[in-house]
Formats: structure tokens, C-alpha cells, sequence
């Protein structure tokens, strides 16, 4: 393997982290849990490190890193939500936040030009916070005691940074569309 394919590598390392993370919140498996997702979040942190520190940025990396997210983010909030501890209405707008960028991501690149995976700086930190957010979760459940307050405050900074960043998404390329649909016709 080639030097310049290891950001890749360590991502999809992380795609496969999911199941035997979402195994281990189904089983009750906490302390597993919260060592899988910790390695997953560093691991998050370090190929886009490797990848900004010695210039291995590819096409393929820019759409990996952001599904990788994606899919890591959608396991653990549907256990969570299976192991009763996230509300419906949060995973439906974390999913539904991530079903409409992803539908709209497609429909631009049918319709009007090849998409790159750049998040914009909300949807990092959104991304952030949602795992933030999955980590609390999971030490508390782990047995560290997180306080309620501190579980409900992140629960409502999670839930408005995913709203604000799905509205963001759609207005930003919605824009885009039209402005690149108008140039090209």
C-alpha cells in the first residue's frame, strides 16, 4: 500500500468499526463500547491529520471521510435510541439531516456537476458535536456517572446544530445548483 492511501485506509478501518460497536451497545457491552467509539473518533481525527500534514488528500478521501462519519454516526444513534438512550425524535432528525444531504448531494451531481465531500463548517461541527454527544452517552452508560444536565445539554446543542447544519446544506447547495444550473444552460 502506498503511503498516500493510508488517511484512506484508517477510514474505512473506522466503516468497519460499526458493527462490533453497535454489537457491543446492543449487548450492554458499554465499556467495549466506549473503547470502540473512542478509537473511532481518534482514528477520525488522524487521517485527516495525515492527510492535511503530508498532502495524501484524494477524491476518494473526500467522499470516504464524510460517509465513514455518516455511517459511524447512524449506527451508534440507532442503538442508542434501541438501548433507550436517545429519543425518536433525535435520531429522526439526525437521520433525516443526513438523508436529505445525501439525496441532494446525489441529485446535484446528476443534474448539475460532479459534488466534492467539503463539509462546511457547521457540518463539522455538528459532526463533532453528535459524537460528543454518542460519547457521553456512552460513558455514562459505561458507569462514569455523566450528569443529566449535562446529557440534556447536549442532547439540545446536538439537536440544533443538526438542524441549523440540514438547513444550512440545503439553502448552501440549493444556491449552488441554481447558480451552476444557470451557467451551464
Amino acid at each position: 500500500m502506498n503511503l498516500r492511501q493510508l488517511p484512506n485506509a484508517i477510514t474505512l478501518l473506522r466503516v468497519a468499526s460499526v458493527l462490533p460497536l453497535t454489537f457491543a451497545i446492543d449487548r450492554g457491552a458499554h465499556v467495549l463500547a466506549l473503547a470502540v467509539a473512542s478509537a473511532a473518533a481518534l482514528s477520525d481525527a488522524l487521517d485527516g491529520f495525515l492527510a492535511r500534514r503530508f498532502g495524501w488528500q484524494t477524491a476518494l478521501g473526500s467522499l470516504l471521510d464524510p460517509i465513514a462519519d455518516k455511517v459511524l454516526l447512524t449506527g451508534c444513534f440507532v442503538a442508542l435510541w434501541s438501548a433507550g438512550a436517545v429519543p425518536g425524535w433525535l435520531l429522526a432528525l439526525v437521520l433525516g439531516r443526513d438523508a436529505v444531504i445525501v439525496a441532494g448531494a446525489l441529485a446535484y451531481h446528476r443534474f448539475v456537476a460532479p459534488v466534492s465531500g467539503d463539509p462546511t463548517w457547521l457540518g463539522k461541527v455538528t459532526t463533532a458535536l453528535q459524537l460528543g454527544f454518542v460519547l457521553l452517552q456512552l460513558l455514562d452508560r459505561a458507569g462514569l456517572g455523566v450528569p443529566v444536565a449535562v446529557l440534556d445539554a447536549g442532547l439540545v446543542m446536538v439537536a440544533l446544530a443538526t438542524l441549523a447544519s440540514g438547513i444550512d446544506y440545503v439553502v448552501r447547495w440549493g444556491m449552488r445548483a441554481l447558480r451552476d444550473g444557470r451557467s451551464a444552460g
